[in-house]
Protein backbone atom coordinates (compact mmCIF):
# COMPACT_ATOMS: atom_id res chain seq x y z
CA UNK A 1 0.00 0.00 0.00
CA UNK A 2 1.37 3.46 -1.20
CA UNK A 3 -0.49 5.84 1.15
CA UNK A 4 -1.80 5.52 4.80
CA UNK A 5 -4.30 8.10 5.08
CA UNK A 6 -8.04 7.60 4.16
CA UNK A 7 -9.43 9.78 1.44
CA UNK A 8 -13.45 10.59 0.85
CA UNK A 9 -15.29 12.45 -2.25
CA UNK A 10 -18.47 12.47 -3.49
CA UNK A 11 -18.41 9.98 -7.15
CA UNK A 12 -21.63 11.40 -8.50
CA UNK A 13 -21.97 14.56 -9.94
CA UNK A 14 -23.73 17.65 -8.76
CA UNK A 15 -27.48 18.05 -8.40
CA UNK A 16 -30.41 16.32 -8.29
CA UNK A 17 -30.62 12.60 -8.79
CA UNK A 18 -32.09 8.95 -7.81
CA UNK A 19 -28.71 8.42 -5.98
CA UNK A 20 -25.78 10.05 -4.72
CA UNK A 21 -22.40 7.90 -4.03
CA UNK A 22 -19.88 8.80 -1.11
CA UNK A 23 -16.28 7.22 -2.21
CA UNK A 24 -13.79 5.99 0.65
CA UNK A 25 -10.83 4.79 -0.33
CA UNK A 26 -7.76 3.75 2.26
CA UNK A 27 -6.29 1.63 5.70
CA UNK A 28 -9.41 2.87 7.55
CA UNK A 29 -12.32 2.77 5.33
CA UNK A 30 -14.27 -0.49 6.77
CA UNK A 31 -13.50 1.02 10.06
CA UNK A 32 -15.47 4.41 8.94
CA UNK A 33 -17.98 2.77 7.19
CA UNK A 34 -18.69 0.29 10.37
CA UNK A 35 -19.00 3.66 12.53
CA UNK A 36 -21.26 5.52 10.14
CA UNK A 37 -23.49 2.58 9.88
CA UNK A 38 -23.38 0.84 13.08
CA UNK A 39 -22.63 -3.21 11.41
CA UNK A 40 -20.09 -5.26 12.88
CA UNK A 41 -18.69 -6.25 9.74
CA UNK A 42 -19.03 -5.85 5.72
CA UNK A 43 -18.44 -8.73 3.72
CA UNK A 44 -16.87 -7.96 0.58
CA UNK A 45 -18.39 -7.56 -2.59
CA UNK A 46 -21.83 -7.68 -1.31
CA UNK A 47 -24.67 -4.75 -1.26
CA UNK A 48 -26.00 -4.02 2.27
CA UNK A 49 -28.60 -1.92 3.25
CA UNK A 50 -28.25 -0.05 6.35
CA UNK A 51 -29.24 3.14 8.48
CA UNK A 52 -26.23 5.79 8.12
CA UNK A 53 -25.40 8.01 11.39
CA UNK A 54 -23.80 10.87 11.95
CA UNK A 55 -21.03 11.44 14.84
CA UNK A 56 -24.10 12.62 17.01
CA UNK A 57 -26.11 9.51 16.51
CA UNK A 58 -28.77 11.22 14.52
CA UNK A 59 -29.89 9.22 11.37
CA UNK A 60 -28.90 10.66 7.94
CA UNK A 61 -30.31 8.13 5.54
CA UNK A 62 -30.71 4.61 5.03
CA UNK A 63 -28.41 3.53 1.83
CA UNK A 64 -26.57 0.85 0.30
CA UNK A 65 -22.98 -0.01 1.02
CA UNK A 66 -20.83 -1.75 -0.98
CA UNK A 67 -17.63 -2.84 0.26
CA UNK A 68 -14.03 -3.82 -1.83
CA UNK A 69 -11.43 -5.72 -0.07
CA UNK A 70 -7.77 -5.04 -1.16
CA UNK A 71 -6.35 -5.25 -3.29
CA UNK A 72 -9.21 -6.08 -4.93
CA UNK A 73 -10.56 -2.68 -5.68
CA UNK A 74 -10.44 -0.28 -8.42
CA UNK A 75 -7.22 2.00 -5.77
CA UNK A 76 -5.78 -1.93 -4.49
CA UNK A 77 -6.89 -0.34 -0.93
CA UNK A 78 -10.04 -1.09 1.01
CA UNK A 79 -13.15 1.16 -0.75
CA UNK A 80 -16.59 1.80 0.74
CA UNK A 81 -19.18 3.20 -1.16
CA UNK A 82 -22.35 4.67 0.44
CA UNK A 83 -25.10 4.69 -2.10
CA UNK A 84 -27.44 7.35 -0.55
CA UNK A 85 -30.55 8.79 -1.77
CA UNK A 86 -29.70 11.67 -4.38
CA UNK A 87 -29.56 15.39 -3.18
CA UNK A 88 -26.88 17.64 -2.47
CA UNK A 89 -27.73 17.78 1.24
CA UNK A 90 -27.95 13.81 2.47
CA UNK A 91 -24.31 13.46 0.53
CA UNK A 92 -22.77 16.12 2.01
CA UNK A 93 -23.87 15.27 5.48
CA UNK A 94 -21.98 11.73 4.87
CA UNK A 95 -19.30 12.84 3.34
CA UNK A 96 -18.68 15.61 6.61
CA UNK A 97 -19.30 12.04 9.09
CA UNK A 98 -16.55 10.62 7.41
CA UNK A 99 -14.43 13.29 7.55
CA UNK A 100 -14.96 13.94 11.25
CA UNK A 101 -14.45 10.23 11.33
CA UNK A 102 -10.42 10.58 10.05
CA UNK A 103 -10.61 10.87 6.46
CA UNK A 104 -9.79 13.03 4.54
CA UNK A 105 -11.50 15.07 1.28
CA UNK A 106 -9.90 13.28 -1.83
CA UNK A 107 -7.35 15.60 -4.02
CA UNK A 108 -8.76 16.18 -7.95
CA UNK A 109 -8.02 12.76 -9.76
CA UNK A 110 -6.75 11.06 -6.11
CA UNK A 111 -8.89 7.74 -6.90
CA UNK A 112 -6.80 7.04 -9.98
CA UNK A 113 -3.70 8.13 -8.68
CA UNK A 114 -3.56 5.81 -6.42
CA UNK A 115 -4.67 2.69 -8.73
CA UNK A 116 -2.20 3.55 -10.35
CA UNK A 117 0.16 3.92 -7.60
CA UNK A 118 -0.66 0.26 -6.83
CA UNK A 119 -0.28 -0.99 -10.06
CA UNK A 120 -4.22 -1.65 -10.60
CA UNK A 121 -4.19 0.76 -13.99
CA UNK A 122 -1.45 2.00 -16.23
CA UNK A 123 -0.82 6.11 -17.29
CA UNK A 124 -2.66 4.76 -20.60
CA UNK A 125 -5.78 3.65 -18.71
CA UNK A 126 -5.99 6.71 -16.08
CA UNK A 127 -5.89 9.13 -19.33
CA UNK A 128 -8.80 6.91 -20.67
CA UNK A 129 -10.60 7.11 -17.62
CA UNK A 130 -10.54 10.78 -17.68
CA UNK A 131 -11.23 11.18 -21.55
CA UNK A 132 -14.48 8.82 -21.06
CA UNK A 133 -15.68 10.76 -18.38
CA UNK A 134 -15.83 13.53 -21.19
CA UNK A 135 -16.96 11.93 -24.05
CA UNK A 136 -19.53 13.01 -26.42
CA UNK A 137 -20.00 10.12 -28.31
CA UNK A 138 -20.53 6.59 -29.06
CA UNK A 139 -17.62 6.02 -31.29
CA UNK A 140 -15.38 8.03 -28.51
CA UNK A 141 -16.80 5.31 -25.78
CA UNK A 142 -15.84 2.24 -27.40
CA UNK A 143 -12.90 3.66 -28.18
CA UNK A 144 -11.77 4.83 -24.66
CA UNK A 145 -13.52 1.10 -23.65
CA UNK A 146 -10.84 -0.43 -25.74
CA UNK A 147 -7.89 1.53 -23.86
CA UNK A 148 -9.59 0.77 -20.35
CA UNK A 149 -9.38 -2.49 -21.06
CA UNK A 150 -5.31 -2.56 -21.96
CA UNK A 151 -5.34 -2.56 -25.54
CA UNK A 152 -2.44 0.63 -25.68
CA UNK A 153 -0.72 -1.30 -22.96
CA UNK A 154 -0.64 -4.29 -24.87
CA UNK A 155 0.64 -2.52 -27.60
CA UNK A 156 3.24 -0.26 -25.64
CA UNK A 157 4.47 -3.74 -24.29
CA UNK A 158 5.07 -5.22 -27.43
CA UNK A 159 7.02 -2.47 -28.67
CA UNK A 160 9.13 -2.35 -25.30
CA UNK A 161 9.71 -6.10 -25.67
CA UNK A 162 11.41 -5.74 -29.30
CA UNK A 163 13.15 -2.89 -28.46
CA UNK A 164 14.22 -4.60 -25.09
CA UNK A 165 15.23 -7.67 -27.03
CA UNK A 166 17.48 -5.38 -29.72
CA UNK A 167 19.22 -3.45 -26.25
CA UNK A 168 19.86 -6.44 -24.51
CA UNK A 169 21.83 -8.04 -27.07
CA UNK A 170 23.71 -5.21 -28.18
CA UNK A 171 24.49 -4.64 -24.84
CA UNK A 172 25.96 -8.29 -24.61
CA UNK A 173 27.74 -8.13 -27.65
CA UNK A 174 29.42 -4.51 -26.40
CA UNK A 175 30.41 -6.25 -22.79
CA UNK A 176 30.88 -9.61 -23.83
CA UNK A 177 32.24 -10.04 -27.30
CA UNK A 178 33.67 -13.44 -26.46
CA UNK A 179 29.84 -15.21 -25.63
CA UNK A 180 28.63 -17.07 -28.60
CA UNK A 181 25.88 -15.37 -30.05
CA UNK A 182 23.22 -15.84 -32.58
CA UNK A 183 25.33 -15.67 -36.00
CA UNK A 184 22.20 -14.29 -37.49
CA UNK A 185 21.53 -11.63 -34.46
CA UNK A 186 21.94 -8.92 -36.11
CA UNK A 187 19.35 -9.69 -38.93
CA UNK A 188 16.85 -10.05 -36.24
CA UNK A 189 17.40 -6.82 -35.01
CA UNK A 190 17.01 -5.13 -38.03
CA UNK A 191 14.26 -6.75 -39.00
CA UNK A 192 12.77 -6.16 -35.61
CA UNK A 193 13.62 -2.39 -35.84
CA UNK A 194 11.87 -2.34 -39.57
CA UNK A 195 8.56 -3.82 -38.34
CA UNK A 196 8.78 -1.26 -34.91
CA UNK A 197 9.08 1.57 -37.40
CA UNK A 198 6.45 0.88 -39.19
CA UNK A 199 3.96 -0.44 -36.45
CA UNK A 200 4.84 3.08 -35.06
CA UNK A 201 4.11 4.87 -38.52
CA UNK A 202 0.57 3.67 -38.79
CA UNK A 203 0.07 4.32 -35.07
CA UNK A 204 0.51 7.36 -36.18
CA UNK A 205 -1.51 7.71 -38.80
CA UNK A 206 -4.26 6.26 -37.96
CA UNK A 207 -4.60 8.73 -34.83
CA UNK A 208 -4.12 11.76 -36.26
CA UNK A 209 -6.80 10.44 -38.81
CA UNK A 210 -9.44 10.22 -35.96
CA UNK A 211 -7.97 13.06 -33.46
CA UNK A 212 -10.98 14.35 -33.54
CA UNK A 213 -12.98 11.40 -32.42
CA UNK A 214 -12.79 12.53 -28.97
CA UNK A 215 -13.57 15.87 -28.68
CA UNK A 216 -15.60 16.09 -31.83
CA UNK A 217 -14.25 16.23 -35.98
CA UNK A 218 -14.20 19.49 -36.48
CA UNK A 219 -15.89 20.75 -40.01
CA UNK A 220 -14.92 24.26 -41.45
CA UNK A 221 -17.50 25.62 -43.84
CA UNK A 222 -15.56 28.44 -46.20
CA UNK A 223 -16.41 30.81 -48.90
CA UNK A 224 -16.45 34.13 -50.09
CA UNK A 225 -19.28 36.74 -48.88
CA UNK A 226 -22.98 35.65 -49.49
CA UNK A 227 -22.30 31.86 -50.93
CA UNK A 228 -24.97 30.18 -48.25
CA UNK A 229 -22.49 29.50 -45.29
CA UNK A 230 -24.59 31.08 -42.47
CA UNK A 231 -27.62 29.55 -44.33
CA UNK A 232 -25.86 26.36 -44.51
CA UNK A 233 -24.63 26.13 -40.66
CA UNK A 234 -28.51 27.65 -39.41
CA UNK A 235 -30.00 24.55 -41.52
CA UNK A 236 -27.63 21.97 -40.01
CA UNK A 237 -28.27 23.31 -36.41
CA UNK A 238 -32.15 22.89 -36.93
CA UNK A 239 -31.90 26.87 -35.36
CA UNK A 240 -31.19 30.56 -36.50
CA UNK A 241 -27.72 30.46 -35.22
CA UNK A 242 -26.29 32.65 -37.86
CA UNK A 243 -27.35 36.17 -38.87
CA UNK A 244 -27.92 35.66 -42.54
CA UNK A 245 -27.93 38.93 -44.71
CA UNK A 246 -27.44 40.35 -47.98
CA UNK A 247 -24.57 42.28 -46.78
CA UNK A 248 -21.31 41.50 -47.78
CA UNK A 249 -19.33 40.77 -44.32
CA UNK A 250 -22.30 40.08 -41.86
CA UNK A 251 -20.01 37.67 -40.32
CA UNK A 252 -17.20 38.72 -38.65
CA UNK A 253 -16.38 36.05 -36.08
CA UNK A 254 -15.98 32.20 -36.85
CA UNK A 255 -19.23 30.71 -34.58
CA UNK A 256 -18.88 27.26 -33.53
CA UNK A 257 -21.61 24.69 -33.16
CA UNK A 258 -21.84 21.16 -32.12
CA UNK A 259 -23.96 18.55 -33.83
CA UNK A 260 -24.55 14.66 -34.09
CA UNK A 261 -24.28 13.14 -37.64
CA UNK A 262 -24.65 9.35 -37.22
CA UNK A 263 -22.86 8.24 -33.81
CA UNK A 264 -20.29 11.03 -34.50
CA UNK A 265 -20.00 14.44 -33.18
CA UNK A 266 -18.69 17.15 -34.79
CA UNK A 267 -18.41 20.85 -34.49
CA UNK A 268 -19.02 23.09 -37.41
CA UNK A 269 -17.44 26.24 -37.46
CA UNK A 270 -18.94 29.18 -39.68
CA UNK A 271 -15.96 31.21 -41.04
CA UNK A 272 -15.83 34.84 -41.90
CA UNK A 273 -16.13 35.07 -45.88
CA UNK A 274 -12.62 35.05 -47.15
CA UNK A 275 -11.96 38.04 -49.47
CA UNK A 276 -10.05 41.09 -49.94
CA UNK A 277 -10.92 43.54 -46.69
CA UNK A 278 -10.44 46.98 -46.17
CA UNK A 279 -12.14 46.99 -42.65
CA UNK A 280 -9.60 45.72 -39.81
CA UNK A 281 -12.65 43.91 -37.90
CA UNK A 282 -13.22 41.82 -41.27
CA UNK A 283 -10.12 41.55 -41.88
CA UNK A 284 -9.14 39.56 -38.04
CA UNK A 285 -11.93 37.60 -39.13
CA UNK A 286 -10.93 36.46 -42.38
CA UNK A 287 -7.41 35.50 -40.77
CA UNK A 288 -9.35 33.68 -38.31
CA UNK A 289 -11.13 31.75 -41.10
CA UNK A 290 -7.87 30.60 -42.71
CA UNK A 291 -7.04 29.49 -38.92
CA UNK A 292 -10.31 27.77 -38.59
CA UNK A 293 -9.29 25.77 -42.08
CA UNK A 294 -6.02 24.53 -40.65
CA UNK A 295 -7.49 23.35 -37.43
CA UNK A 296 -10.35 21.15 -38.74
CA UNK A 297 -10.46 17.44 -39.56
CA UNK A 298 -13.09 18.60 -43.11
CA UNK A 299 -13.67 21.62 -45.14
CA UNK A 300 -16.91 22.51 -46.36
CA UNK A 301 -16.16 24.97 -49.34
CA UNK A 302 -18.97 26.39 -50.85
CA UNK A 303 -19.43 28.45 -54.07
CA UNK A 304 -22.37 30.50 -55.62
CA UNK A 305 -23.36 28.95 -59.01
CA UNK A 306 -25.41 31.93 -59.09
CA UNK A 307 -22.44 34.03 -59.70
CA UNK A 308 -19.50 34.42 -61.98
CA UNK A 309 -15.66 32.41 -60.97
CA UNK A 310 -14.03 35.30 -59.47
CA UNK A 311 -10.93 35.81 -58.07
CA UNK A 312 -12.30 35.49 -54.16
CA UNK A 313 -13.35 32.10 -55.35
CA UNK A 314 -10.41 31.53 -56.91
CA UNK A 315 -8.54 32.24 -54.00
CA UNK A 316 -11.04 29.96 -51.30
CA UNK A 317 -10.07 26.85 -54.03
CA UNK A 318 -6.46 27.72 -53.55
CA UNK A 319 -6.29 27.67 -49.93
CA UNK A 320 -8.41 24.06 -49.87
CA UNK A 321 -6.13 22.72 -52.76
CA UNK A 322 -2.92 23.38 -50.47
CA UNK A 323 -4.16 21.74 -47.54
CA UNK A 324 -4.18 18.19 -46.62
CA UNK A 325 -7.68 18.33 -45.57
CA UNK A 326 -10.80 16.22 -46.68
CA UNK A 327 -12.21 18.47 -48.52
CA UNK A 328 -15.80 18.51 -49.52
CA UNK A 329 -16.92 21.47 -52.28
CA UNK A 330 -20.76 22.65 -52.78
CA UNK A 331 -22.25 24.52 -55.22
CA UNK A 332 -25.30 26.69 -54.07
CA UNK A 333 -28.28 28.07 -55.50
CA UNK A 334 -28.13 25.37 -57.99
CA UNK A 335 -32.15 26.00 -58.53
CA UNK A 336 -30.98 29.24 -59.93
CA UNK A 337 -29.67 30.66 -63.42
CA UNK A 338 -26.07 29.04 -63.17
CA UNK A 339 -23.33 31.73 -63.99
CA UNK A 340 -20.48 29.86 -62.65
CA UNK A 341 -18.20 27.88 -65.07
CA UNK A 342 -18.05 24.67 -62.99
CA UNK A 343 -14.94 23.55 -65.52
CA UNK A 344 -12.87 26.05 -62.84
CA UNK A 345 -13.53 23.54 -59.64
CA UNK A 346 -11.83 21.07 -61.10
CA UNK A 347 -13.47 18.67 -58.69
CA UNK A 348 -16.15 16.31 -57.29
CA UNK A 349 -19.10 18.76 -56.00
CA UNK A 350 -22.11 18.83 -54.50
CA UNK A 351 -24.87 21.12 -55.10
CA UNK A 352 -27.88 23.00 -52.88
CA UNK A 353 -30.68 24.55 -53.49
CA UNK A 354 -31.95 28.00 -52.07
CA UNK A 355 -34.14 26.01 -49.96
CA UNK A 356 -30.84 24.47 -49.04
CA UNK A 357 -31.41 20.51 -48.60
CA UNK A 358 -28.66 19.73 -46.64
CA UNK A 359 -29.40 15.46 -46.85
CA UNK A 360 -26.57 14.76 -49.00
CA UNK A 361 -24.38 16.84 -47.19
CA UNK A 362 -25.00 14.70 -44.36
CA UNK A 363 -24.59 11.55 -46.55
CA UNK A 364 -21.23 12.96 -47.69
CA UNK A 365 -19.86 13.72 -44.35
CA UNK A 366 -21.29 10.56 -42.83
CA UNK A 367 -19.44 8.50 -45.20
CA UNK A 368 -16.13 10.79 -44.36
CA UNK A 369 -16.95 10.27 -41.06
CA UNK A 370 -17.37 6.41 -41.27
CA UNK A 371 -13.84 6.04 -42.79
CA UNK A 372 -11.84 8.24 -40.32
CA UNK A 373 -13.41 6.05 -37.23
CA UNK A 374 -13.16 2.78 -39.01
CA UNK A 375 -10.32 -0.46 -38.77
CA UNK A 376 -8.78 -1.90 -35.71
CA UNK A 377 -6.08 0.17 -35.46
CA UNK A 378 -4.05 1.61 -32.04
CA UNK A 379 -5.18 4.97 -31.31
CA UNK A 380 -3.57 7.64 -29.07
CA UNK A 381 -5.82 9.30 -27.56
CA UNK A 382 -3.80 12.61 -26.01
CA UNK A 383 -0.98 14.76 -27.52
CA UNK A 384 1.36 13.70 -24.61
CA UNK A 385 1.10 9.80 -26.16
CA UNK A 386 1.53 11.59 -29.66
CA UNK A 387 4.36 13.09 -28.44
CA UNK A 388 5.97 9.78 -26.86
CA UNK A 389 5.06 8.09 -30.15
CA UNK A 390 6.59 10.48 -32.40
CA UNK A 391 10.18 10.69 -29.78
CA UNK A 392 10.10 6.93 -30.16
CA UNK A 393 10.21 6.58 -33.86
CA UNK A 394 12.44 9.74 -34.00
CA UNK A 395 15.15 7.46 -31.59
CA UNK A 396 14.21 4.62 -33.96
CA UNK A 397 15.10 6.47 -37.21
CA UNK A 398 18.58 7.68 -35.55
CA UNK A 399 19.51 4.18 -34.76
CA UNK A 400 20.00 3.04 -38.25
CA UNK A 401 23.06 4.76 -39.05
CA UNK A 402 25.17 3.32 -35.99
CA UNK A 403 23.74 0.07 -36.32
CA UNK A 404 24.56 -0.22 -39.87
CA UNK A 405 27.93 1.43 -38.99
CA UNK A 406 28.81 -1.10 -36.11
CA UNK A 407 28.95 1.73 -33.84
CA UNK A 408 26.94 0.23 -31.03
CA UNK A 409 27.46 2.30 -28.21
CA UNK A 410 25.40 4.82 -30.29
CA UNK A 411 22.88 2.14 -31.18
CA UNK A 412 22.19 1.25 -28.20
CA UNK A 413 21.76 4.64 -26.55
CA UNK A 414 19.44 5.50 -29.33
CA UNK A 415 17.21 2.39 -28.30
CA UNK A 416 17.47 3.11 -24.75
CA UNK A 417 16.09 6.48 -25.23
CA UNK A 418 13.66 4.87 -27.61
CA UNK A 419 12.32 2.39 -24.60
CA UNK A 420 12.52 5.43 -22.31
CA UNK A 421 9.80 7.31 -24.72
CA UNK A 422 7.38 4.46 -25.39
CA UNK A 423 7.65 3.75 -21.81
CA UNK A 424 5.76 7.09 -21.00
CA UNK A 425 2.73 5.90 -22.15
CA UNK A 426 1.75 3.13 -19.66
CA UNK A 427 4.71 3.79 -16.58
CA UNK A 428 8.36 4.33 -16.67
CA UNK A 429 11.17 2.36 -17.99
CA UNK A 430 13.20 0.67 -15.24
CA UNK A 431 16.71 -0.55 -15.72
CA UNK A 432 16.28 -3.76 -14.14
CA UNK A 433 13.75 -5.31 -17.17
CA UNK A 434 16.69 -5.24 -19.69
CA UNK A 435 19.14 -6.85 -17.17
CA UNK A 436 16.33 -9.62 -16.27
CA UNK A 437 16.71 -10.30 -20.40
CA UNK A 438 20.38 -10.32 -20.53
CA UNK A 439 20.91 -12.39 -17.66
CA UNK A 440 17.77 -14.11 -18.54
CA UNK A 441 18.29 -15.29 -21.90
CA UNK A 442 22.35 -15.39 -21.82
CA UNK A 443 23.05 -17.22 -18.90
CA UNK A 444 26.11 -14.78 -18.08
CA UNK A 445 28.48 -15.01 -15.26
CA UNK A 446 28.57 -18.42 -15.56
Amino acid sequence: MINEDTIVAIATANGIGSISIVRLSGDDALNIAKKISKQTTLKPRYAKLSQLYDKDDELIDEALLLYFQNPSSFTGEDIVEFQCHGGVAISNIVLETCIKYGARIANPGEFSKRAYLNNKIDLSQAQAISKMIEAKSEDAVKLLARQLKGELSNFVDEIRKDLLFMLAYTEVNIDYAEEDLPKDIFEQIKEKLDFTQVKLENTLEASRRREGLIEGFKVAIVGKPNVGKSSLLNKLLNFNRAIVSDIAGTTRDTIEESIRIGTHIIKIVDTAGIREASDEIEKIGIEKSKEAIEQSDIVVALFDGSREFDNEDKKILDIINTTDKQTIVIITKADLIQKINLSEINDSYLTLNTKVDISPLIKKLEMILNQNTSGDDITLISKQQIVEVENTLLNIQKAYTPLNSGELEFFAHYINEAIENISNITRPYEHSQMLDIMFGEFCLGK
